[in-house]
């Protein structure tokens, strides 16, 4: 049976002071050392004490296993939630697809034996099937030699409308783009890929971190392998490059004549096709001093001056065939040029303006109508040049005359840096793949350009420049360009070539120039889809130069 003094219950002792002492109860090797009569003081502490520290062990050890948990639970929601939305996206994208898509007239040889295309072999043996259903007797006599027709479950689809239209789309889908030849549809086509091009927008909006391999390798250079120069149909001097945002296929220019055209980039040549020009003269007759697209595609604003109560801002739609020019009716702006125009890249549609009054001006969509919000007006003591907006969050950068950049948190009302650098400053663009970068363009010749990073401050991270052969003035129509990738920046020159700077690169010259025109280089934009550099000089002249 076993050993009876095990079982026994424990006599009591009595301590030093007199107190009555019982072992406790265990249920390790302590306990039965106790329950045999042994001297328990020494043994069980020590027992106790390993055991408390296991326990704490354990303790810490299952705290990571939660806290790890935790991240994977996280970190696999936040792989839910972007397969839920691409999930809806497809499914939005093909419902938009089944109501858009005409029925297909190479259906009609089809309409009167949809049931049948499942058969692989149906001339004889459709016959055989009249067990299962009852209509199908009739089907196979009509058109029994008809199973030519290879998909099985688009005549469904189709056959409710094939007898409303008779034969002007026999291509499939993939020639969607030339049945766009017609007039009717052109719209139709162009907007289809508006719609599209903004998600690839979208996508391109991740969060790389460039900062650590700057000035840390050498220059990559790019190979040119030439250019064509197109006239550009204006008659004085140009002002402004932009690419749509939508389709970096549509290039529009405007200049000093008040007309902004509109060009389409064609990849044989590669060279650039005239798709139209548009008066953008405000009432007091004054031409646009600075261009922007809207993140839709569709839709131009211009910006003018606030002298001679002239209209400040106007909008048209250059995509539709009217085009006609609207001018919003709030002028904010005190006085002074316009200096440039930017949208920011929030999900709210809203562009903010930077003027000769030293005022920055956030213009917001409401209730269809643009409304006009002074964001500052004293923080900078001399003329606005650029301005800009971060990714991450809603700050603006506005930079000027007076040598200060300037980060306002627009969500906290407040300012969140200030920097004065040696050098008036002209333009400011945010790096589109590190999104705490942004380049400063300066007047200092051989340093025009400086990089900076919104989490160091006032700390400069590069500087880059060039030695102008024409001119040692740097002029304020002369901008930059980031690459897609977020590596180049392109700029123009007082002499007729285009700089392209490598930031990983730890010199300061240009890696790389290239001849382009015959007079001064105001900007070459790169293109976002194709490896294509546009350019526009005062020569009047549009570049467009491919690279690998």
């Amino acid at each position: 049976m076993g050993d009876p003094t095990a079982l026994k219950r424990p006599k009591l002792e009595e301590d030093d002071s007199g107190s009555t002492y019982c072992p406790r109860p265990a249920s390790n090797g302590a306990g039965a050392t106790a329950a045999s009569g042994a001297p328990p003081h020494d043994d069980v502490e020590e027992e106790d004490d390993i055991s408390e520290e296991a326990v704490v062990a354990l303790i810490a050890h299952r705290e990571r296993d939660v806290e790890r948990c935790k991240l994977k639970l996280l970190h696999y929601q936040s792989l839910l939630d972007t397969a839920e939305m691409k999930l809806e996206e497809a499914q939005s994208r093909f419902a938009r697809f089944r109501d858009r898509k005409p029925p297909p007239t190479r259906s009609e040889p089809k309409l009167p034996t949809p049931p049948i295309q499942r058969d692989p072999k149906p001339s004889p043996p459709p016959i055989q099937r009249d067990p299962k259903p009852s209509p199908q007797p009739p089907l196979p006599e009509k058109k029994a030699p008809s199973p030519a027709p290879q998909p099985s479950a688009r005549p469904q689809l189709v056959i409710p409308g094939t007898s409303n239209r008779p034969a002007p789309r026999p291509e499939p889908m993939p020639g969607l783009k030339k049945a766009a030849a017609p007039s009717s549809s052109a719209p139709l086509v162009r907007s289809r890929k508006e719609e599209k091009k903004p998600k690839r927008k979208i996508e391109q909006k991740e969060h790389q971190n460039l900062i650590s391999s700057v000035k840390k390798s050498s220059a990559t250079m790019l190979k040119f392998q030439g250019g064509n120069l197109v006239s550009s149909q204006h008659r004085r001097k140009l002002r402004c490059l932009e690419l749509c945002p939508a389709n970096d296929q549509l290039v529009v220019t405007s200049a000093l004549d008040g007309l902004v055209t509109l060009w389409q980039v064609e990849t044989r040549g590669p060279s650039l096709s005239f798709r139209g020009k548009t008066d953008f003269f405000s009432p007091k007759h004054r031409w646009p001093e600075d261009i922007a697209w809207h993140p839709d595609g569709e839709t131009i604003f211009a910006v003018y001056t606030a002298d001679n109560d002239d209209s400040q801002v106007s909008m048209t739609n250059l995509i539709s065939g009217q085009r006609k020019v609207t001018f919003l009716p709030e002028k904010p702006h005190s006085k002074g040029i316009i200096n440039n125009i930017s949208f920011m890249p929030w999900s709210d549609a809203c562009f903010v303006t930077g003027g000769s009054d030293h005022a920055v001006i956030l213009w917001e969509d409401k209730d269809d109508s643009w409304k006009p919000k002074r964001v500052h007006k004293d923080f900078h003591s001399s003329a606005v040049m650029g301005v800009a907006g971060l990714q991450q969050k809603k700050t603006i950068l506005s930079v000027g005359c007076d040598k200060r950049i300037i980060g306002f948190d627009l969500s906290a009302g407040r300012t969140e840096f200030k920097n004065l650098i040696d050098s008036k400053c002209m333009s400011v663009l945010a790096n589109p793949c590190d999104f705490n970068l942004y380049m400063v363009q300066t007047g200092a010749p051989g340093r025009q350009l400086r990089l900076f990073d919104v989490r160091l401050r006032q700390t400069e991270v590069h500087a880059f420049g060039w030695k102008q052969e024409n001119s040692e003035s740097q002029s304020a129509l002369i901008n930059q360009s980031w690459s897609p990738d977020g590596w180049y920046v392109s700029s123009g020159s007082a002499d007729p070539v285009i700089h392209i700077f490598d930031i990983r690169h730890h010199g300061q010259n240009p890696c790389q120039s290239v001849q382009a025109h015959q007079k001064r280089v105001f900007k070459a934009v790169w293109h976002q889809t194709l490896p294509y550099l546009t350019s526009i000089s005062s020569d009047l002249n549009i570049g467009i130069h491919r690279y690998s």
